[in-house]
């Protein structure tokens, strides 16, 4: 029997669409699960939605986890687990959105907002590069007054200065709100950013892929629009990822309805590069008073496996170990993902939520050591960099190959 609620109470929502009627196709317990997890593996069938959740209630964490390691090993053979060195950089916490899961937003007028300089933008870009970073993820609030002038000419100069620094910039939910501050349409906004320097746009502001979850907590972004702009982004030639936050309070449902929709969009335009599951942060936020638990490490990694299995066409998948911790995140390269994600020289929107786990490059390095793969290093866009191995780990990777031969 398919399961009918989430680990956290969410209210009154309504009821799974049509196509989440049960099937006699569907598993119903680990012996069928297992059946299902065979056919994708032998004969690359593709997860329905409705299956997705009969996997996610019936499947063995172990077979579950073995199979997302297939599909790893068939789209990455060569057993390189990548990570990038970076900062997060967050122009402005202004923002009208008011999301209830967010702890980072300020209100427009409120004395604690914030937009940083040019030149404060290019302090960090400075110190980024001094500590051995190639780029930056750059995101902020949806201020209501900052033109679209702003940013290309903030891009330009970090380019003109700077031309080699990957420029990871803007959600598609900031681009939304810039057409409701400028009036004019994404794609006319989205090729004035990559005209000015923009590379890849990420996948903030996913969530849940669901109007019905999202209207509850404020987002103001629909489903719709963060997948149209997206896949705008794409058609221009800008490669974005796409991320899920589990945990909202949401209907199971909705987390297969989101990925299933996220395989969607890729199947018309593959500019989708990478997906991120990571899983709410209650601190601090107003959420957080209604469900002020966290979605359990052993859930996180079920669905982790299972994005894998379900997005068979997006090559990259990482695995959160800021939300979960470098332990959680062996266990991820071990059930799918292929990346370990940022060393996050700096992060400040999840972090004041309560991520409080941290990671230099010489530990991100360490952990793909230990979980069997090696380390290569990539920018923001999931491009390979020339790799740069810590002397004490290449000589444990070294011991590692002569013991396996």
């Amino acid at each position: 029997m398919i399961a009918d609620g989430p680990s956290h109470s969410p209210g009154t929502l309504p009821p799974a669409p049509p196509h989440f009627e049960p099937s006699d196709r569907i598993a119903r317990d680990a012996g069928t699960a297992r059946e299902l997890l065979d056919r994708i593996l032998r004969d690359g069938h593709r997860l329905t939605p409705i299956e997705t959740l009969s996997l996610i209630t019936h499947a063995e964490t172990e077979d579950l986890f073995e199979a997302a390691n297939r599909v790893r090993e068939r789209l990455h053979p060569e057993g390189i687990v990548t990570y990038v060195v970076d900062r997060n950089i967050n122009y402005s916490n202004v923002c009208t959105s008011v999301c209830a899961f967010c702890a980072f937003y300020r209100k427009p007028g409120d004395p604690e907002g914030y937009v940083h300089s040019t030149d404060e933008i290019l302090e960090k870009v400075r110190e980024t590069i001094a500590l051995g970073g190639s780029g930056c993820l750059m995101q902020g609030g949806l201020h209501p007054e900052l033109p679209l002038e702003w940013y290309t000419d903030l891009l330009r100069a970090i380019g003109e200065a700077y031309p080699d620094f990957y420029l990871h910039c803007f959600s598609p939910t900031e681009i939304h709100g810039l057409t409701q501050v400028t009036g004019r349409p994404a794609e006319e906004i989205l090729l004035a950013l990559k005209d000015a320097g923009l590379r890849s746009i990420p996948g903030g502001g996913g969530e849940i892929l669901v109007d019905a979850i999202r209207r509850r907590r404020r987002s103001s972004c629909s489903a719709d629009e963060w997948l149209e702009i997206s896949a705008t982004a794409h058609r221009a030639g800008i490669p974005t990822t796409a991320t899920m936050m589990i945990g909202l309070g949401e209907e199971l449902w909705m987390r297969a309805e989101h990925l299933d929709r996220v395989r969607r969009v890729q199947d018309e335009t593959r500019g989708f590069i990478s997906f991120i599951p990571w899983t709410f942060q209650p601190d601090n936020t107003p959420l957080g008073r209604a469900i002020p638990e966290r979605v359990s490490v052993d859930e996180y990694l079920r669905w982790h496996a299972l994005c894998r299995l379900v997005l068979d066409n997006v090559p990259n998948q990482q695995v959160s170990w800021l939300t979960n911790g470098l332990e959680a995140g062996i266990i991820g390269l071990r059930s799918g993902a292929n990346d370990i994600g940022s060393t996050m020289i700096e992060e400040n929107v999840i972090s004041v939520a309560g991520a409080d786990h941290q990671a230099t490059e010489e530990m991100l390095r360490s952990t793909i050591v230990e979980a069997g793969f090696r380390p290569g290093l990539r920018n923001g866009g999931y491009h390979r960099l020339e790799d740069r191995p810590i002397p004490h780990l290449a000589r444990t990777m070294e011991a590692q190959e002569v013991d396996e031969g």
